[in-house]
């Protein structure tokens, strides 16, 4: 008897809009579609991109293991839930909020989510002082003190030198660096890593306890143990 090929075949669609030089939006469709058959994948992107009103179509194959096509569509910076054995596992979110310290006015709201084994950061700053600005991660959950000061040192469960996030020289699981602020004292900062977790079990990873630090100045990279970034001005908890 004939052995029928098992044949999945998925179609997503992703709409994303391009600004022009002259302020008129591009739009470029991307559809994927990936076709498994007898354990082999292929997934064809392909782009229809609208520039001035004349369409351009170019087609791109991606062929492998499932697990392979996963990869490289990732590398692609596409990520397709449906194929990835992964995507089952639990979503992890959690929301603080900073509260001013010594006799600042800097507030905010801090989201951390974790899916797939990263954890990524969205920081919103208020009533700063406009410039740059350290933002660090500290050992204690303790906001108690008005100098910020209760909350401990860098969280540094590795034990190495404080430096700029990724240096060969070493750094802190708690050195998340700069961002900047405008002159309205409003600042954003975007942060992603996998050496990070929201309750595992895992202390070197684990920022369950610890606490988010805004500095009055900014974190030279150098300076140990924490970089001479100023007043510590505002303080957040990370405790679900």
């Amino acid at each position: 008897m004939m052995k029928y090929l098992k044949y999945i075949s998925l179609i997503i669609i992703f709409t994303v809009f391009l600004n022009c030089q002259d302020n008129n939006k591009n739009q470029n469709n991307i559809e994927i579609k990936i076709e498994t058959k007898n354990g082999f994948s292929t997934a064809i992107i392909t782009t229809n991109q609208k520039i001035n009103g004349e369409n351009i179509e170019k087609i791109k194959t991606i062929k492998g293991t499932k697990e392979e096509v996963i990869i490289k569509l990732k590398n692609l910076g596409y990520y397709i839930k449906e194929m990835d054995p992964k995507s089952t596992k639990k979503i992890k979110k959690l929301k603080i909020i900073l509260s001013p310290k010594n006799e600042a006015n800097t507030t905010g709201v801090i989201t951390f989510i974790e899916e797939n084994g990263v954890v990524n950061m969205s920081a919103d700053v208020f009533g700063l002082s406009s410039g740059i600005h350290a933002i660090h991660i500290h050992e204690k959950a303790d906001c108690s003190s008005d100098d910020g000061k209760s909350t401990g040192g860098h969280w540094n469960p590795t034990f190495e030198n404080h430096g700029a996030w990724g240096s060969n020289e070493g750094f802190h699981r708690g050195d998340i660096g700069n961002f900047e602020v405008n002159s309205d004292g409003n600042g954003k900062i975007e942060f992603s890593t996998n050496l990070w977790c929201i309750g595992c079990e895992d202390n070197n990873n684990n920022i369950i306890g610890k606490a988010i630090i805004i500095h009055q100045g900014e974190d030279d990279f150098k300076s140990q143990p924490s970089g001479a970034a100023g007043a510590r001005i505002s303080c957040a908890g990370i405790i679900k």
